[in-house]
C-alpha cells in the first residue's frame, strides 16, 4: 500500500532502517551539495587521487547524484555502526604485530551493508512505490557530503563524516530514489579550531584542513597503492599492513560513539585483532585467500600484503625478523623483493651489504635494482 503523507513515510523508514541494524537515517534532496562537484574537480586537478584514475574516469557521474541517474529525486543516506571495542592506537608500540584498520577486522562491509539496503530497498518499493537504486562505496557517489546534507554528521578536518552519536565509526550507504521525501537539516561542522587528526597523520598526508593528498595517505598506500611504495614514507607507516585509523582515532568526538551500537558483523575476527609480522611475512597465495576470506582485505591479494608486511618488518628493529624478511628476496613479485631489500638494510646492514653483491648481477627489475642502491637503474625514483 503507498504511503500519501511523504512525512510519515520519512519517518516510518527511519524506524525501518533502525531495524535492519542502522544507526543513522537521513534525508536530503537529489541535487543536495552542489558545491562538492568543484571540490572534486579541484583535488582531482592537484592530482591527489594518485593511482586512482577511476575517480577522475567517472567525475561527472560522481559531481551529483542525478548525474548518476537523471531520475532520483530524494536521497535516503544511512550509516551502519562499527565502533571498535578497543583503542585502536592500542598496538602503535607492539612492532612485532601487524596493524589492520578498525573496518577491516570484521566481515566485509559492502556485503552486510548492501544487504541491509537492499532489504529496506524492498520494503520501501512494498510501501511507497517508486524506483530506486542502492549504493555502498563502489558506485561513484559522494557518500560524505551527501550524508551531511542528511543531517548524518559532517566532514571533519580529516575529511571523513563524524557524527555527534557515533563518531568516525559509521559505513554508509545510499538509497536514490524516484519520491519526493522531505529533506532534512544538514548538520553544521563541530570541529572548531580543533587539529587532532591533522597532528595524528604520521605521513603529513593533509596539506590543509579537510584535504587529504591520497598519495600521502597510509591507507592509500598499503591498500590502492599498486608497487613500490615510496622510500621516504616507509617509517611513517610503522606498523601499519592495511589501512591506518590514526587521524580518526585522533577525533574527540569519538567519545561519544558507543561500540555496543556496533553490528556484530563487524566484530574483529581473532585472526585479524592483532596479527604477527612473521606470520604474514610467510604467507602463500592460497594462505593468504583462506585467511582473508570474507573479508575486504582480500581484494588487495597476498603479494601487497606481503610487500606491507616487509615494510613493517623494516620499521620493527626487531632482530628476530631478519630471517623471514630474508626469505622474500627471492619473491617472484618485484614490489615484494624491493620492500624485503629495504627492510633488510634496516634490520641487519650487514647482511644487506653482503646479499647485495651475490644478487644485483642477477636481478632484470629496475625498481628492485634501486632498491640495492644501483644509481640511475629506475627513472621513477
Amino acid at each position: 500500500m503507498a504511503a500519501n503523507d511523504p512525512t510519515e513515510l520519512r519517518e516510518a523508514i527511519r524506524a525501518e532502517a533502525a531495524r535492519l541494524g542502522f544507526v543513522a537515517c537521513g534525508f536530503a534532496a537529489a541535487d543536495a551539495a552542489p558545491e562538492s562537484a568543484a571540490r572534486l574537480d579541484e583535488w582531482l586537478q592537484s592530482g591527489a587521487h594518485g593511482s586512482m584514475e577511476w575517480m577522475e574516469a567517472r567525475k561527472g557521474e560522481r559531481a551529483r547524484p542525478q548525474g548518476l541517474w537523471p531520475a532520483s529525486r530524494s536521497l535516503i543516506m544511512l550509516g551502519m555502526s562499527y565502533a571498535p571495542h578497543e583503542d585502536p592506537m592500542r598496538l602503535a608500540a607492539e612492532p612485532e604485530i601487524g596493524r589492520i584498520s578498525v573496518y577491516a577486522q570484521g566481515a566485509d562491509y559492502h556485503d552486510v551493508v548492501k544487504k541491509a539496503l537492499k532489504a529496506l530497498a524492498r520494503w520501501l518499493v512494498d510501501r511507497a512505490g517508486g524506483e530506486l537504486k542502492v549504493f555502498v562505496d563502489t558506485a561513484p557517489v559522494m557518500e560524505k557530503p551527501l550524508s551531511a546534507a542528511a543531517g548524518l554528521g559532517w566532514q571533519g578536518k580529516h575529511s571523513n563524516l563524524v557524527s555527534r552519536e557515533h563518531g568516525s565509526w559509521l559505513f554508509l550507504g545510499a538509497i536514490m530514489t524516484s519520491l519526493d521525501l522531505p529533506p532534512d537539516p544538514p548538520e553544521p561542522d563541530r570541529c572548531g579550531s580543533c587539529d587532532a587528526c591533522q597532528r595524528a597523520c604520521p605521513t603529513d598526508a593533509f596539506p590543509r584542513p579537510y584535504v587529504v593528498d591520497a598519495r600521502r595517505c597510509i591507507s592509500y598506500l598499503t591498500i590502492e597503492h599498486k608497487g613500490p611504495i615510496p622510500a621516504d614514507l616507509r617509517p611513517g607507516i610503522g606498523n601499519h599492513i592495511y589501512g591506518c585509523d590514526d587521524c580518526l582515532a585522533a577525533c574527540p568526538w569519538n567519545k561519544f560513539a558507543q561500540a555496543g551500537a556496533a553490528n556484530r558483523a563487524f566484530a574483529a575476527r581473532a585472526e585479524l585483532a592483532a596479527p604477527e609480522l612473521v606470520d604474514l611475512l610467510a604467507l602463500s597465495d592460497a594462505d593468504f585467500r583462506q585467511i582473508f576470506a570474507g573479508s575486504p582485505i582480500k581484494r588487495i591479494g597476498r603479494d601487497r600484503m606481503v610487500r606491507n608486511a616487509a615494510i613493517a618488518a623494516g620499521n620493527s628493529a626487531l632482530p628476530s625478523l631478519t630471517a623471514p624478511v630474508a626469505a622474500l628476496l627471492d619473491d617472484p613479485d618485484p614490489a615484494v623483493r624491493g620492500s624485503a631489500i629495504w627492510a633488510l638494510s634496516r634490520l641487519d646492514p650487514a647482511r644487506f651489504a653482503a646479499e647485495r653483491t651475490a644478487r644485483i648481477s642477477a636481478e632484470q627489475d629496475a625498481g628492485v635494482l634501486a632498491e640495492w642502491g644501483v644509481a640511475g637503474s629506475d627513472p621513477r625514483r
